[in-house]
């Protein structure tokens, strides 16, 4: 069935995440993919009013006759004049506009599409909890959060969505063609209502059929746990960098500081797709020493930025291992290279996502936004993980069949030995 004959409220943009964002989407909309330095102003505002102007900005020679014959003829012999709407038109003209760039990462968000990636970024939203992305073209799971009805149905990391069902909604499509933001759309709903996604999984020759019944998705970004009751290893997962992770990390390091039997840390960060590159660099102040350089952004003007620490490393004496998974991408990468390359910490786990682009999301006047690829990020010592991933130094599968978490003992390991 045609996306356009299920999806009418929706503008059908072209423009794919190969990530996963982020992201992301919550269904979390991929802070993976929308990799900033800082967390972006929202503005509410009406829809725009259109007036038409067909003249050329000074100094502009591009020939517009086809568009607006395109346009013209809409205008005169399409058959429902309703769905006609200027405002749709244009944003669709603007969004097609982005996506010629073949930058699955760049992309112009209408007002409603925006307003979802910006609750992701604040980490409080309803939908079913996964992050999603594309790999190649195809929309896959990036990561089931934890503790949500995705993980809780099965839904595994790179899962692969090639149909989307809501039998509320009237909605039946395959996700061809789909953008990262109606995805999204589609997968957010009321708690408790019903969505079944199509699955494609590794190792399996027919599609997995999944039910999932949505509920409300509020995940902490930080968690901090003990290893048994002598409390000398702590368990740190960080699930994303978001708006909110900075005093969530600071009340983890505070109850940290005040254990003195600890002797190590397993930093996990394990299915974390990302979110702002200070907040990373903020976390990694903790671990290195002041005045390293974190990450070396390349800009597109060919200018190159340091991000250094700052601050006092609180946790610099302590023993650490990071773990990682397919999962872990953009800023949570930064944060396991960075201190690969500046303290030789050991990373454990599976080859990290891939994710070494910087996005710049900027607040458009109308509500909506554009989301644009301005720089790449390297390792400090110049390691781009694009398409690539960072390897492990101790690569280890966690097995789905056993209770334990395979990965997170090998780090234990590590730290004991």
């Amino acid at each position: 069935m045609e996306l356009q004959k299920n999806l009418p409220k929706l503008t059908l943009g072209v423009v794919q995440k190969t990530v996963l964002s982020l992201f992301i989407i919550l269904v979390s909309f991929g802070i993976g993919y929308l990799l900033g330095v800082g967390e972006p102003k929202i503005k509410k505002a009406d829809r725009p009013k259109v007036e038409i102007d067909r003249s050329l900005p000074e100094g502009k020679t591009v020939d517009f006759s086809l568009f607006w014959r395109v346009w013209d003829t809409l205008e005169l012999r399409y058959l429902d004049k309703e769905k006609l709407i200027p405002e749709d038109m244009i944003y669709g003209a603007i969004q097609g506009m982005v996506a010629a760039i073949k930058d699955p990462y760049t992309a112009f968000l209408p007002p409603e599409e925006n307003k979802v990636v910006q609750e992701d970024l604040r980490g409080n939203f309803g939908g079913i909890g996964i992050n999603i992305g594309y790999v190649g073209t195809q929309l896959a799971v990036i990561a089931p959060l934890p503790k949500t009805p995705a993980e809780k149905a099965g839904i595994k990391a790179g899962d692969f969505i090639i149909g989307i069902k809501d039998e509320e909604k009237g909605i039946d499509v395959s996700t061809s063609g789909m953008s990262l933001p109606q995805a999204v759309q589609i997968i957010r709903g009321e708690e408790g209502t019903k969505i079944t996604l199509s699955l494609l999984r590794k190792g399996e020759e027919e599609p997995i059929v999944v039910d999932v019944v949505r509920g409300k998705i509020d995940v902490p970004s930080v968690e901090l746990t003990y290893l048994g009751e002598d409390k000398t290893i702590a368990h740190l997962k960080l699930t994303k960098f978001g708006g909110e992770t900075k005093e969530e990390w600071e009340s983890a390091v505070s109850e940290l500081l005040k254990n003195p039997d600890l002797k190590g840390i397993v930093l996990d960060l394990k299915n974390n797709t990302g979110g702002y590159l200070q907040s990373a660099v903020e976390i990694a102040s903790d671990f290195v020493k002041t005045g390293s350089v974190v990450a070396i952004q390349e800009n597109s003007d060919g200018t190159k930025e340091n991000y250094k620490t700052e601050g006092i490393p609180r946790l610099l004496r302590y023993k650490v291992v990071v773990v990682v998974n397919k999962g872990s991408a953009s800023a949570s990468e930064i944060l396991a290279g960075a201190l690969r390359d500046l303290k030789k910490i050991k990373i454990v786990g599976e080859t990290t996502f891939g994710k070494g682009t910087i996005q710049e999301p900027i607040q458009l006047e109308d509500g909506s936004g554009l989301h644009i690829t301005t720089a790449r990020w390297l390792t400090p010592l110049g390691y781009w993980v694009n398409d690539k991933g960072l390897e492990p130094d101790i690569k280890i599968e966690d097995n789905s069949e056993t209770i334990e978490d395979e990965q997170f003992l090998e780090a234990v390991r590590i730290l004991k030995s």
